[in-house]
């Protein structure tokens, strides 16, 4: 069976998801919008929600897509929906659908109380992950289901990776959101004991979507450990392998860390020092 195309957008932190032998009509996949999150800074602030909603209409029409895939963490509150958010969710996905666009998500770990608030057109997937052409795509945060594990190639989220250039994280414009591409072996890695009641991991590669919101606070995986709620994905996925990390334009600026030093402070928090 041919394999489906996917490709990540230059210059945007989406994948491009096509059926096999087609070059239109796929599926835009996306993480970490975190709607509200300006709510969560001091001062005033203004939503970025409706701007960012027509944006990807417009790469959507760009790229000729039918729809959205949203791989978790589409609002910022943990739990629940504060009242004043709950119109800027609606009115997000309300804009995508309204121009025509399919709206998928698999829910992240921001995301209890959220499938109440959307428009009934939105496809909820339960949290476990959802297959797509061959792909499994799942947030990141939790154990996928098994046919996510079996899927070619596993699709996620939740990391908010970036690549640090600069000497110190006092300079914030030395960070950038990246990719994260894994291979992992080529015969499965059989589970831990605690997880022999899930299949196999019989994908051959991990891609890691970057965080979709620029507000978002990234994690520099070339001089940091993730930070507490994020060494999941290290710990069970990319230590299996040898990950890579690709700017949004697709430059290739070498591996990651897979090492996880719980002595040391992420680099999200204030005060984090860069490994030596």
């Amino acid at each position: 069976m041919a394999r489906a195309s996917i490709r990540p957008v230059p210059d945007w932190p989406v994948l491009e998801l096509l059926p096999a032998g087609r070059e239109q009509g796929g599926t835009l996949v996306l993480a970490d919008l975190h709607l509200g999150i300006e709510g969560s800074r001091p001062g005033p602030h203004l939503s970025s929600a409706a701007s960012m909603s027509w944006s990807l209409v417009e790469l959507a029409r760009a790229r000729s897509a039918k729809g959205f895939l949203v791989a978790g963490d589409a609002k910022h509150p943990i739990v629940g929906v504060p009242a004043p958010l709950r119109p800027v969710v609606f009115d997000f996905f309300s804009t995508l659908l309204a121009e025509g666009f399919t709206v998928e998500l698999v829910p992240g770990n921001h995301d209890v109380g959220l499938a109440r608030h959307l428009p009934r057109e939105v496809v909820v997937h339960p949290a476990t992950g959802v297959v797509r052409h061959g792909v499994g795509i799942f947030h990141g945060h939790g154990w996928p289901s098994d046919a996510v594990l079996r899927a070619g190639t596993i699709v996620c989220g939740h990391l908010h990776p970036a690549y640090r250039f600069a000497p110190t994280p006092d300079e914030a414009i030395g960070k950038q959101r990246c990719w994260v591409r894994v291979e992992f072996p080529e015969f499965p890695v059989r589970p831990t004991k605690r997880r022999r009641r899930h299949a196999e991991l019989a994908a051959r590669e991990l891609i890691v979507l970057p965080a979709f919101h620029p507000l978002c606070a990234n994690e520099a995986l070339n001089r940091l450990r993730p930070s507490r709620g994020r060494t999941f994905l290290v710990r069970r996925f990319l230590s299996r392998g040898s990950p890579r990390a690709y700017l949004l334009d697709g430059t290739d600026v070498g591996p990651v860390a897979t090492t996880i030093r719980p002595d040391r402070p992420s680099e999200s928090s204030s005060g984090a020092r860069p490994r030596p």
